[in-house]
């Protein structure tokens, strides 16, 4: 019957095996493939991992990734072991509450911790960013170092301690000499799951960290959601070894912890691996401490700051070189995903960040709740000689007295299509809804974007409130959920190059770095119409530095910088003398880039909803993603 039996357990455990590390494999696989594309293989390669060494906000992230692990471990290591030592002496019911409120950290979902200490930190005005980072990863590394420690110290015989007590010695050293050195091994597996956990968390990290200041998962996070460069497949198959051997150490650590009896040993064997093991630890450190001195943020700091808060790859990034180079002004850079993510974090922190994109809509929704400075015009003049007339006129929609914004970048909204894999004409949002493009459309994970296409679909406007309205496009949205490969933002871009799908709504400025790389792609407004959008450069009403904000915004209005910009990143800038410095005359003439008045003249701009349209559609978004 065994027989039959283990043959079985064998599949069984292959199966769970592969469910679990089939993607980290692909993904380490990915890593060395030369081709950008997860699609298909473009021969071997190490340049993914040569790219990491000179990527400055990646060993900035990693550097900070390893000092708070290294704190953190050594904090939680003496106040972990130093408690288990002092519950010894303890009652067993003042024990077992002691052990139950340090063990919440690790029952409690991560989420719950991370959120309840982000608004500790708030109650007693902590600066999110390295100190409450480091708190919050000790808090949760404690109960893991108690976890390894306590079993032991049950297995170990008090009677040496005491009897060198009764000799006279004093109880430090007699602890020293009698407890410790059969406590080291489990002390040091706690140490190593300590700093195996800190690295890995990302949720309390999260929700702790603030503006400016990254770990390695945090950093990882936001480079996935604008979409995965192969360098995050290398530095995620580097972490992934990492922890396997801080792992494996650490059970290492726990099985000779487990295998010694109450005896003391005082082998020389036994003592030369728990040295062995201090003095590796101990390098570690060192290199370490070398790294985070070297690259760590939190040990670089500059009075003379502003904090940026812009959408992902939304800029050149040597245009923040050169205003560093120009102002002496340390640029602390953010990237955000979404208006409602930028804007959710803005509400619950005003002051951590200075100058901020958002789109039209989102605009008027932050004056509207007074979020936002009035500009001090004296001090921008470049921003009021290169920008065209008619875009303030525009922006006049969400900013009617011209007071808070300065028009950065402008498009609309289409379709991007493939000709080899579409069929027939594209000049309807009917096509969307086509089955014959089951799993081939991509649509954008954007609230406004994606009812934006379905109403305008309808002959409706696209700032309707009419809950009539909105109930059949969130109708229309989820009858079309089947089709769509996925809810995505800028891996639109990525996937329509790698010829992973056949549709997918983009944002104009998107579309023409597309056709550049795959010739096949063209981009169409649709007949029914669209959306006309601006993002404007505006400052935080609690913005600790206003000054360098409006240094900010005047210097990118300057028109080689603006033109650096549009070269970059290829969204239409209203610019007016960067405009006429293109040298690409298709692209100063694009449809694309600069359509004509007939194409504007169907599109309309976003308008904030208020708070019960944003209600209404935040009910139907959530219809429309469950049915995803």
């Amino acid at each position: 019957m065994n027989n039959r039996i283990r043959p079985i357990e064998k599949i069984y455990m292959a199966v769970i095996f592969l469910f679990m590390y089939a993607p980290i494999v692909t993904l380490i696989v990915l890593s060395f493939n030369r081709s950008k594309s997860r699609s298909k293989w473009g021969g071997f390669t190490m340049q993914w991992y040569l790219n990491l060494i000179h990527d400055h906000e990646v060993l900035n992230a990693m550097a900070n990734t390893l000092i708070i692990a290294l704190i953190a471990t050594v904090v939680s290591t003496l106040i972990g072991t130093a408690a288990s030592v002092a519950m010894t002496g303890m009652k067993r019911r003042m024990r077992s509450l002691i052990i139950g409120v340090t063990n919440i950290p690790m029952i409690n979902a991560d989420i719950v911790t991370g959120i309840s200490l982000m608004l500790l930190f708030k109650v007693l005005h902590f600066d999110a960013g390295f100190v409450t980072v480091l708190i919050a990863h000790i808090t949760f590394d404690i109960p893991f170092v108690m976890l390894s420690v306590l079993p032991r110290l049950k297995t170990i015989s008090p009677s040496v301690y005491e009897a060198a007590l009764d000799l006279g010695a004093e109880p430090f050293f007699a602890f020293r000499k009698t407890i410790l050195p059969d406590l080291a091994p489990a002390i040091i597996s706690g140490a190593l799951m300590a700093f195996t956990m800190s690295i890995d968390d990302f949720i309390i990290t999260y929700f702790t960290k603030g503006s400016g200041f990254d770990t390695l998962s945090t950093k990882i996070y936001s480079e996935v959601k604008r979409g995965i460069r192969p360098e995050i497949y290398a530095l995620s198959a580097i972490i992934f070894v990492a922890v396997l051997i801080l792992l494996f150490a650490s059970d290492r650590m726990k099985a000779r912890s487990a295998r010694r009896t109450g005896v003391v040993k005082k082998g020389m064997n036994a003592k030369l691996k728990t040295y062995g093991a201090v003095a590796g630890i101990a390098v570690a450190s060192i290199l370490i401490i070398a790294m985070a001195l070297v690259y760590g943020g939190v040990f670089s700091k500059n009075s003379d700051q502003v904090f940026v808060y812009n959408a992902g790859e939304y800029i050149d990034p040597e245009v923040i070189e050169l205003f560093q180079e120009e102002t002496g002004i340390e640029v602390v850079y953010d990237e955000f995903e979404s208006n409602e993510i930028m804007y959710a974090k803005i509400a619950s922190d005003g002051a951590a960040y200075d100058v901020l994109c958002p789109s039209d809509y989102m605009i008027a929704k932050l004056i509207d709740n007074d979020m936002l400075m009035k500009l001090d015009r004296s001090a921008i003049p470049n921003a009021y000689e290169y920008i065209g007339k008619q875009y303030y006129e525009s922006a006049t929609a969400f900013d009617p007295a011209n007071e808070y914004a300065v028009p950065y970048c402008w498009g609309t909204v289409g379709i991007l299509y493939n000709r080899n894999l579409v069929n027939g004409p594209v000049d309807s949002w009917d096509i969307l809804w086509d089955p014959a493009y089951k799993g081939e459309i991509l649509m954008q994970d954007s609230i406004r974007d994606a009812f934006m296409v379905a109403l305008a679909r309808r002959g409706y406007s696209i700032n309707t409130t009419d809950p009539a309205e909105i109930d059949t496009a969130t109708a229309d949205l989820i009858a079309q959920a089947p089709l769509v490969q996925a809810y995505v933002i800028d891996q639109v871009r990525d996937k329509m190059i790698g010829n992973e799908a056949a549709l997918g709504v983009i944002y104009s400025g998107e579309a023409i770095y597309t056709k550049r790389e795959n010739a096949d792609l063209e981009y169409v407004i649709p007949k029914e119409g669209s959306n006309v959008w601006i993002d404007a450069w505006v400052i935080s009403r609690e913005a600790r530095n206003a000054e360098n904000a409006l240094k900010w915004i005047d210097f990118l209005c300057r028109p080689d910088i603006a033109l650096m910009n549009f070269e970059y990143i290829t969204y239409s800038t209203p610019n007016i003398a960067a405009q006429e410095m293109i040298e690409d005359e298709e692209i100063r003439n694009s449809a694309v880039a600069f359509p004509d008045e007939e194409t504007l003249n169907r599109c309309d701009t976003y308008i904030s909803l208020g708070e019960e349209g944003d209600r209404l559609y935040n009910e139907a978004w959530k219809k429309v993603k469950s049915a995803d």
